[in-house]
């Protein structure tokens, strides 16, 4: 679980989308899918266009995985940050609605001004 009284920061590195797990694709519903992905050591986190699935493993064995879905109708605001010269990371953070934020650093190469298009239309609509 995405523990928000501690505003969690995830440090991701960007995926292929279909390079995600393939629970993820369990949890979908009709119309649903995964815009971008992202990965820890064993964690994950895809955005659909409907909310935002993170995946975290759990045990040594890694048979036990924590899904949280947060849906951006509850996302009150949001902010992306992109890299700078120094600064290589990205980040995003979502304002959760009751719950909190979470904060997201992306590592690597990343399109986030496309990124802010898809979380903008997501989230405004």
């Amino acid at each position: 679980m995405i523990d928000f009284k501690n505003s969690s920061i995830f440090k991701l590195k960007p995926i292929e989308n279909d390079k995600a797990r393939e629970d993820f694709h369990k949890f979908l519903i009709d119309g649903e899918h995964i815009f971008a992905a992202f990965k820890t050591i064993r964690d994950q986190v895809v955005f659909t266009n409907k909310r935002v699935i993170a995946a975290n493993v759990q045990g040594i064995t890694g048979s036990k995985v924590d899904y949280t879905s947060l849906p951006y109708s509850k996302i009150q605001a949001f902010s992306v940050e992109t890299s700078g010269t120094f600064d290589l990371d990205s980040e995003i953070e979502l304002y959760i609605s009751e719950l909190g934020k979470v904060r997201f650093e992306i590592r690597g190469s990343f399109d986030l001004v496309t990124f802010n298009r898809y979380i903008s239309e997501y989230v405004l609509a």
